[in-house]
């Protein structure tokens, strides 16, 4: 044993040695801190730490010390602790998930990646590895514990068998970890009536930045609670969380209609999020799309098998379409009426007529749709590529003027490379107490640049790139009072302007408090470390 640990230790020096980073442990130290971290494993093998140094973005490469696989919440404890225990200036420490940032907000050059992705896994041996839902008389609905490394598909298969249960929630990917997702929001076509993911989880235990495992929850140690759910990993590592779940529909009438006119595109799903009751929609989302490629885009495979004389009639519209999205749950019971309550729906709305494409699939089939995607795209090449993503919540009051400089100005009909979300939400189904930072508005979109630059593509990765800082320059110069979501901030200035000054007060003074050493999550770019001043700078895009 003690001559593995002599190797590790060799090992890492020749690592540090070899790119030029500053020693942060001795040789004794570095032993010492793996004997202090529990019963994880503490790797410098090449391969995990390749795995570490990037992400989904696909353009930030920092490579890590060591990379620490922890069997469960006591090993993830031990580790901060003993980071921790360094004093100023001391190791710092990244957990990551599935490693879908975009900008290296999971990266920690010459620090500890935390490898969230197997610790429930590990952990099986165990008499309460995995929890079953329970039912709370006093939430009046079921809940599930789950582990913060989890991805959510693995959480929606566990309830569906054990209960015929699922979250309320979503994302429109499902390869996401909840503690991923709890950090920034988690968003999708639901949330305009369940809200996002961190106001459907009851209870969080937390490893804060001096190495407390604390249990929170909106009554108890609210301030950790709120603070954590969109706090971009500052305050402390999520190790479990409590989700609220509702039962699972068996299927879902999934609907798509174009739309050429702006304005009443946006009426319209501002209508169908105003629904409340039976008489709605389940989910709403949409898109941008240019007309001339809508056979061609990813999103439209929905459309052209069953659809091809339907699609020779959008051949007088040129430039930019927009396409509602929208679905309807129903199952056994409600099958016979759903035909009525869609048509009763769609009856308000004013899309172009003879654009309303339907099918129907399974509810998992529908939640796991953007996988099928990612396989198709993983088989062609298409899927490992730089994805220099732009996320923004834009206040609906501006929504117009955004698409006339957006869709019709920088992009102008280039909508290619990636799909281009647009849906609103509603603000009061978001605790305004959380730390994720929204625009001013009771009605705010999601607008998402989801684009990859493809090798050979219509547009590299500079020029989109270019694209997102024009677009961020045209929100700060016409007063937008657009939002980053998922943001990606350069200076401690840009940070404090994205929060506001009461918001950033409470975000700094909840750092402050349970990351005093700011050796957490420095990737995200908010807080220099003591730690930080010693290592390089991340290597982030401009976009």
């Amino acid at each position: 044993m003690a001559r593995c640990l002599v190797f590790m230790v060799f090992q890492i020096y020749c690592l540090i040695s070899t790119v030029g980073l500053p020693l942060p442990l001795d040789p004794a130290e570095l032993l010492q801190l793996r004997g202090d971290v529990g019963g994880g494993r503490l790797s410098v093998d090449p391969a995990d730490l390749r795995e570490a140094s990037a992400d989904f973005g696909g353009f930030t490469h920092a490579e890590p010390l060591a990379v620490y696989h922890p069997r469960g919440a006591g090993d993830v404890a031990a580790l901060v602790r003993a980071a921790y225990s360094r004093g100023a200036g001391g190791l710092r420490v990244s957990a990551r998930g599935h490693g879908h940032s975009i900008s290296g907000q999971a990266q920690v050059p010459g620090g500890v990646v935390v490898d969230m992705s197997h610790g429930w896994r590990a952990d099986q041996d165990r008499k309460h590895a995995r929890a079953l839902p329970v039912y709370s008389p006093g939430l009046g609905g079921h809940y599930v514990d789950v582990w913060g490394g989890e991805l959510w598909i693995d959480v929606l298969n566990w309830t569906l068998a054990h209960g015929g249960l699922a979250p309320r929630s979503w994302t429109d990917y499902l390869y996401l970890s909840v503690g991923g997702t709890l950090s920034n929001a988690g968003i999708s076509g639901q949330a305009f009536h369940h809200g996002p993911q961190i106001s459907n989880v009851y209870e969080l235990d937390i490893v804060t930045g001096k190495g407390e495992t604390v249990t929170c929850s909106a009554t108890t140690n609210p301030d950790l609670f709120l603070g954590a759910l969109g706090g971009l990993g500052q305050f402390g590592i999520i190790t479990r969380a409590r989700i609220a779940l509702e039962p699972a529909p068996r299927k879902v009438r999934w609907i798509r209609a174009l739309y050429s006119n702006f304005t009443e595109f946006t009426a319209d799903q501002e209508r169908l999020i105003s629904q409340h009751g039976g008489r709605r929609f389940d989910y709403v989302e949409g898109f941008v799309v240019a007309a001339e490629g809508l056979i061609n885009n990813w999103r439209s495979s929905f459309f052209s098998p069953q659809n091809p004389v339907k699609l020779s009639s959008l051949k007088q519209h040129t430039g930019v379409l927009y396409c509602l999205e929208v679905t309807k749950n129903y199952d056994e019971s409600t099958a016979a009426t759903v035909d009525q309550e869609v048509d009763a729906l769609l009856g308000d709305l004013n899309f172009l007529p003879g654009t309303v494409f339907t099918t129907d699939l399974p509810y998992v089939d529908f939640l796991d749709r953007v996988h099928k995607a990612e396989l198709k795209l993983r088989g062609k090449g298409m899927w490992e590529v730089p994805h220099p993503w732009l996320n923004l919540f834009v206040p609906a009051s501006r929504i117009a003027d955004f698409d006339r400089a957006v869709f019709h100005g920088i992009l102008g009909s280039r909508t290619s490379g990636g799909p281009i979300l647009i849906y609103p939400m509603n603000k009061h189904k978001w605790d305004p107490r959380s730390s994720v930072v929204t625009p001013d508005e009771e009605v705010f979109y999601l607008v998402a640049f989801l684009r990859s630059a493809l090798p050979g593509g219509a547009q590299s990765l500079e020029e989109l790139a270019r694209q997102n800082r024009q677009i961020l320059d045209f929100c700060a110069q016409a007063g937008i009072g657009a939002k980053q979501y998922l943001p990606n901030h350069k200076s401690q200035p840009d940070w404090e302007a994205h929060f506001g000054p009461a918001r950033w007060a409470r975000f700094a003074g909840l750092k402050a408090e349970f990351d005093p050493r700011a050796m957490l999550a420095t990737g995200q770019g908010i807080f220099r470390s003591p730690a930080a001043e010693s290592a390089p700078p991340l290597l982030l895009s401009d976009s």
